[in-house]
């Protein structure tokens, strides 16, 4: 059964995009000044977002678009992008995120060799930001609004219209899109997902700049403006949000040790856990964990 979900801030890679059979779901995103950004993250699906209310930033694949009010962003998958609430006081946005396989990717017919595989590959790049002047808006706007109002009814059948959707969208882009290169793996995007990786992966343990920085060849000082310039944070900060993120879902699922937790995803002092988690959320571990009973 599908959902609509509220896309979490900050979500990382790994989340689950719908199911093994419908890989689509519905995303409602508000930005404000309580959670004014989505951190830089990717996944293996694209994105189709219309932005419904306010102004902000997108970054995808380390390029910045101001977006506002009408306008529809297509993210491809693989890439990395981030969100920031601009100089509104809000930034909401409607998402379907879809894989790509939902749409034949992985077969071996014309459509995928031609031009589903080289998107996945990032050989072929589709333009990114469609506001009301851009020539193919209108169709894709309409191609949008039927997409949601076929997701909600969800009358039958609605799953192979969705599915023709999706590839009127990729064939109403296609006349803008780029022929690429193959991805290089030392862009400075592939270094900073390399690193992003690392971190998921060895969160819970004690992680150096000096490793980080040998991860992308770097000095640790240009290492620390590297990661900077394209996080908006340092890297300190950044594992110390994820630790925060992942405490909660233990919480969520659960864990009632507030010691276990901190240790669990890398935070050895508790009294520096207990501080970082109030900064955060405005409340203590104890009193989310209340709330959660």
């Amino acid at each position: 059964m599908k959902k609509q979900h509220t896309l979490a801030i900050e979500q990382k890679e790994d989340a689950k995009h719908g199911e093994a059979f419908f890989p689509v779901q519905k995303y409602m995103t508000l930005l404000s000044g309580e959670h004014p950004v989505v951190t830089t993250h990717w996944h293996e699906e694209a994105e189709l977002t219309l932005i419904t209310g306010g102004c902000g930033h997108y970054q995808i694949d380390l390029v910045d678009y101001e977006v506002q009010a009408g306008d529809l962003v297509f993210v491809p998958p693989l890439v990395l992008h981030a969100i920031s609430l601009g100089e509104g006081v809000s930034l909401s946005s409607e998402t379907y995120v879809f894989h790509m396989n939902f749409l034949g990717g992985n077969a071996t017919d014309i459509c995928s060799t031609r031009y589903l595989r080289p998107m996945m590959n990032q050989e072929l790049s589709l333009p990114c930001l469609i506001t009301a002047g851009h020539p193919a808006y209108d169709e894709l706007k309409n191609s949008f609004d039927r997409i949601a109002a076929l997701y909600d009814e969800a009358v039958p059948g609605y799953e192979l219209a969705l599915k023709a959707l999706f590839l009127q969208v990729i064939f109403q882009l296609l006349p803008y899109s780029k022929r690429m290169m193959s991805s290089d793996t030392g862009t400075p995007s592939e270094k900073l997902k390399q690193v992003l990786d690392y971190i998921e992966l060895y969160v819970s343990e004690t992680i150096t700049v000096s490793e980080l920085a040998k991860l992308c060849y770097f000095s640790d000082y240009h290492f620390m403006r590297f990661f900077k310039k394209h996080m908006n944070m340092t890297c300190v900060e950044y594992i110390n949000n994820l630790r925060l993120e992942k405490a909660v879902e233990l919480f969520e699922q659960g864990n009632t040790s507030v010691l276990d937790v901190s240790l669990s995803v890398g935070f050895h002092n508790l009294s520096y856990f207990h501080r970082a988690f109030k900064k955060k959320y405005g409340m203590t571990p104890r009193s989310l964990i209340e709330r959660l009973e």
